[in-house]
């Protein structure tokens, strides 16, 4: 039978009470929860999507040691910018966090917004890092709808299908608006992400430790092992990848700036290619050579294989160390040589297999 609005009020009400009670004995300490400096929150949240609190930790500190605030991140080099980030992936919230600071400056004082409207209008922001922005820095009383926040919501109220279709997306927006209290949305935002983090699991859902259970339409009705449902886990394809090691007499090595837009834009890495059908490892390090710098080479050695797992493929990066037999390498703007074991970096930001590879290298040369 079909509840009442005034019935759906106070389920939502009584969650809502039942929520933040908990959250107040429970909340999971964090550095950027003991600020309300908008920028610091801006800065987590953006280094908070698809990517785990404890990852986080380190890199959100020796960020913001780098770049204290805003004006500071907007006036750095780019190059700087990607090598506080890495090792942290997904570049493209470093660039787009770069540009949004520029944004700052020129438009907005070099204030963060408060509003979701405006927070939406700068790159690498969408609805759900809008929402907590607003929420956690500011206290503005609007939902969000993170990973744990929409499994939460999806349970709470068994809102079945798929979680990322418009339609259900919709719902789940209500939803979780639904339970916001006036002059309490930071602590919801919060309280939601900490119930999806510690007991509203993927997998294996708490619910006997749920402060919601009583009330949880999907615990209640037996749903919650398949709200959300379980989607098919893909096979990754995987893709063998050459890269010519060039070192000098000094031990430094030879790198190229990867292109501005796309995966990994921006980073610094050894000239590669992508292995084809039907050719052999040598083969693909030398077409890509040729393709790539112009030059033909001679192939001395492996130094090193090192495998990466991306979001939608593997690779295995096959490193040889090369010496040029025909052709001079580039100079100029786009490339650059990496100093050698145990010398200051600079502004190099690698792939993380590409750093692994550089790693493998220092350690021979160590022996």
């Amino acid at each position: 039978m079909k509840r009442s609005t005034k019935e759906c009020r106070r389920t939502d009400a009584w969650i809502s009470a039942a929520l933040l009670r908990w959250f107040r004995a429970a909340a999971r300490p964090m550095a950027w929860r003991e600020t309300r400096d908008p920028y610091r929150i801006w800065v987590s949240e953006i280094m908070l999507q698809q990517t785990r609190v404890e990852t986080v930790a380190p890199y959100y500190d020796r960020f913001l040691r780098k770049f204290p605030d805003i004006r500071s991140l907007a006036a750095a080099p780019r190059d700087d910018v990607l090598k506080a980030w890495e090792g942290l992936g997904y570049y493209a919230r470093a660039r787009n966090l770069h540009r949004a600071a520029g944004i700052l400056v020129a438009r907005h004082g070099a204030k963060v917004p408060r509003t979701v409207e405006t927070l939406l209008a700068l790159p690498g922001i969408g609805r759900t890092t809008a929402g907590a922005i607003a929420a956690i820095a500011f206290g503005g009383d609007v939902p969000i709808l993170d990973a744990n926040a929409r499994r939460v919501v999806a349970r709470l109220f068994a809102v079945c299908g798929d979680l990322r279709s418009s339609a259900v997306e919709t719902v789940l927006w209500k939803r979780s608006a639904s339970l916001v209290r006036m002059g309490m949305g930071r602590d919801t935002a919060l309280a939601l992400m900490d119930l999806g983090a510690v007991v509203c699991l993927p997998n294996l859902p708490r619910c006997v430790e749920c402060p919601l259970g009583s009330r949880c339409s999907s615990c209640l009705r037996g749903l919650q092992d398949s709200i959300p449902p379980k989607r098919a886990k893909k096979t990754l394809p995987h893709h063998d990848v050459v890269a010519a090691v060039f070192r000098r007499s000094d031990g430094a090595l030879f790198l190229m700036r990867r292109p501005s837009d796309g995966l990994l834009g921006g980073l610094w890495a050894f000239p590669s290619g992508r292995r084809e059908p039907g050719e052999t490892i040598e083969d693909a390090l030398r077409r890509s050579l040729r393709e790539k710098l112009q030059v033909r080479a001679e192939i001395q050695r492996e130094v090193g294989a090192v495998r990466h797992a991306y979001s939608h493929y593997r690779i295995t990066l096959h490193g040889f160390l090369c010496e040029t037999s025909g052709g001079a390498l580039p100079g100029g703007e786009g490339t650059g040589w990496l100093p050698g074991h145990g010398e200051g970096e600079g502004a190099f930001a690698l792939p993380r297999a590409d750093r692994t590879l550089v790693e493998i290298i220092h350690r021979e040369e160590g022996r």
